[in-house]
């Protein structure tokens, strides 16, 4: 049976055909004859007919062995081209990693971390999602990242989280709004007009609404939208104000808001990473998230 044929086997085969000798196929292997008289003897017995043709001066392939002997070669290629990839993946010269990220975090932290693992793995390709929390979660549990990177969620069953930073929310403002001219905003003073924010059924909606009933104002309108940048946008043409991660305030400031610090009670989050509990990371996972954790993030 195929079963019980050896890598040892194949290797004392082809050294032989090639040889034509069991002597000198015995001298490169370094094995001795009766070993490798052995070991052919078992190849025969498990393919269920001779190999060779044996005389007192010469080995030759019987018709069966001649047809088996480019076989024999390719399953010695596969076998050691398939320790040699390992090997790589291990090495990391070569592999695959997918990583998960909030946009914020993916647009403004994760390039300069990706540039680091570049320059020391350039042969590893990394595929980055940028999707909304709720999101980077699900992949990591579905198994379709190794890493997520997003705020720290009560409904993350199943994963570590290991933290990065802290991240707290701040205001964003129309650039001719009254109060781009202090120094602070109040959740009171901010909450008193339009408000745009992300949609209803996102996390950062849901703390957004639990900031509005904390501080007893109602906006007087509510503009919806499902990306950051969109919300930013909103408020640049003058739509009304937002409150956003302080991770977003270079790409705000970018879209033509302009950026306050939320002063008294604020929306603190930490921002970090998430791993499944259940599935040992690979090692291009595991370079990444040294990386991660000793990345120091500027968080303006």
């Amino acid at each position: 049976m195929a079963s019980n044929i050896t890598v040892k086997q194949l290797r004392g085969f082809v050294a032989i055909a090639g040889a034509g000798s069991f002597a000198e196929a015995s001298e490169h292997l370094h094995l001795s004859q009766p070993a490798l008289s052995s070991a052919i003897r078992n190849l025969e017995g498990a393919v269920g007919g001779r190999l060779f043709i044996r005389s007192t001066r010469s080995v030759a392939l019987t018709p069966e062995g001649a047809v088996f002997l480019p076989v024999a070669r390719r399953l010695l290629d596969d076998w050691q081209g398939g320790f040699d990839d390992l090997r790589g993946l291990f090495a990391l010269h070569r592999g695959k990693l997918s990583v998960a990220a909030m946009p914020s975090f993916a647009s403004n932290c994760l390039p300069a971390v990706m540039a680091k693992f570049y320059r020391q793995y350039p042969n590893v390709n990394i595929n980055v999602q940028d999707i909304v929390m709720e999101d980077v979660i699900d992949a990591v549990k579905s198994g379709r990242v190794e890493l997520g990177i997003t705020f720290q969620s009560d409904g993350a069953d199943g994963l570590d989280f290991e933290s990065l930073f802290n991240d707290r929310f701040i205001a964003i403002l129309p650039p001719k709004h009254p109060l781009t001219s202090a120094t602070g905003v109040a959740f009171t003073d901010l909450f008193s007009g339009a408000l745009v924010a992300l949609n209803r059924g996102s996390s950062t909606r849901r703390w957004t609404d639990e900031a509005i009933v904390a501080s007893a104002h109602q906006p007087t309108q509510i503009f919806e939208a499902y990306q950051l940048t969109t919300v930013g946008s909103m408020v640049a043409a003058g739509l009304g104000v937002a409150v956003v991660p302080a991770l977003c305030q270079r790409q705000m400031q970018a879209l033509g808001a302009v950026c306050r610090p939320i002063t008294g009670s604020s929306i603190e989050r930490r921002v970090g990473l998430f791993t499944h509990r259940r599935r040992p990371l690979s090692s291009a996972a595991q370079q990444m998230v040294k990386l991660l954790v000793t990345q120091t993030y500027q968080i303006d």
